[in-house]
């Protein structure tokens, strides 16, 4: 199964990339943009889908400053 992880800073946890890119915005000519946030997109083929949440708090993300969503794409 290809399955996508949307990893993302958590609430209220500084994200000094999203500060970055928001600043950078207007600079650019961009206007009307805030609360920016960066995070990334892992993606991946797993035969057992079950194991993903497992996977997610053991490496693919730090729980303790970002959270994370299971996207499950289909079969690989």
């Amino acid at each position: 199964m290809r399955a996508r992880v949307l990893v993302r800073p958590k609430a209220g946890i500084l994200d000094p990339q999203g500060q970055a890119v928001e600043r950078a915005l207007p600079a650019l000519g961009f206007t009307g943009v805030s609360n920016v946030h960066v995070g990334r997109l892992i993606e991946l083929d797993v035969e057992d889908p079950a194991q993903l949440p497992q996977m997610c708090e053991a490496l693919l993300a730090n729980p303790l400053i970002e959270d994370y969503e299971i996207v499950a794409d289909g079969p690989s």
